[in-house]
């Protein structure tokens, strides 16, 4: 590898792209490169914010291969049948596990209502009582926080497991994924000061034990390369399938749409032809699979709500660099 040209990768994400704490990138499944920046080493995870949401679709796919759930077109009110909709609710009843995993559902919010969402005692239930609204299902809808929690409500109903525990078992462990406890935090203050401690390691989880779905897992550049370099291996870790191929397959491909970007089950479609899909968190947390370059890139980043986009980064800088490497 041309030792000026890495010199010159790491000035400009210096100079533009100053929030990154570390970055991975895979090539045939060898790692040619690993990088940290702003004091982080590779041993500080960083909260990855929205990439929590396509670890949820792992393992919702896991969760289905092993029987818990039958099918994507369930209603997911048949997972809560101690929840009471209230009088004159009608579109709930009608929203699916799928509709749920492509951002397709309403609410009855314009914007989130975090305070509501963090004040209650059971963030599953918060999202319940905010589904439904005049919204159409199958309008596609980002929902960053509030929403995506049902789905973890739904794992943990139908394993009888913490989701955690579910994950370590299924999921983690057999990565080599270090995600040791649930991170619980009682106040405003505590939260920011929790996202921004490089030694915070776990899973935030409501009052109730249940892991967030849309945010709150904390990993490392390696954490989320492995789980990047699983999806390329079309489901198999060290001979061993951890995830069915045809659950990546459907969870990679378009199922909605929102302008001109691609949404699959909680991963974004960068390019059908290739395919190329990520996983994207705020600040420019991001897992990058490409499949016809059989590239994989994973990057760590700070808090930065103004943060450059990270697909462009990865387009202009990384894969020009190192799509032709065959070894570190």
């Amino acid at each position: 590898m041309n030792q000026e040209k890495i010199r010159e990768l790491e000035k400009t994400i210096n100079s533009d792209y100053g929030n990154i704490a570390g970055m991975i990138v895979q090539k045939n499944g060898i790692k040619v490169y690993e990088n940290y920046f702003n004091g982080y080493t590779a041993d500080n995870p960083t909260h990855v914010y929205s990439v929590t949401k396509s670890v949820i679709s792992a393992l919702m796919g896991i969760a289905m291969e092993k029987g818990y759930i039958e099918s994507t077109e369930q209603r997911v009110l048949e997972f809560f049948p101690g929840y009471t909709v209230k009088r004159g609710e009608k579109t709930i009843q009608n929203i699916r596990i799928r509709d749920l995993l492509t951002m397709t559902v309403p609410y009855k919010f314009k914007s989130e209502p975090y305070t509501k969402y963090f004040t209650s005692e059971s963030w599953v239930k918060a999202a319940l009582d905010l589904l439904g609204g005049k919204g159409q299902v199958g309008e596609f809808r980002y929902t960053p926080v509030v929403g995506p929690d049902i789905l973890s409500g739904i794992l943990a109903n139908v394993t009888g497991q913490p989701v955690l525990a579910f994950a370590m078992e299924n999921l983690f462990s057999p990565l080599g994924i270090h995600v040791p406890n649930n991170v619980v935090f009682h106040s405003k203050e505590e939260q920011i000061a929790v996202m921004k401690d490089k030694n915070t390691r776990g899973w935030v989880a409501d009052p109730q034990g249940i892991n967030t779905a849309g945010w709150g897992l904390f990993l490392t550049p390696a954490d989320m390369a492995k789980i990047g370099q699983l999806y390329l291996n079309n489901g198999i870790w060290e001979s061993k399938q951890i995830l069915s191929t045809g659950w990546i397959d459907e969870s990679t491909k378009e199922h909605s749409r929102w302008g001109k970007l691609s949404y699959g089950y909680l991963w974004w479609i960068i390019e059908d032809d290739e395919p190329i899909y990520a996983a994207l968190g705020q600040g420019g947390n991001v897992i990058y699979v490409n499949t016809k370059k059989n590239m994989v890139v994973s990057i760590a980043s700070l808090v930065g709500l103004r943060a450059k986009d990270r697909i462009e980064f990865i387009k202009e800088y990384i894969e020009p660099l190192f799509e032709n490497c065959v070894s570190a």
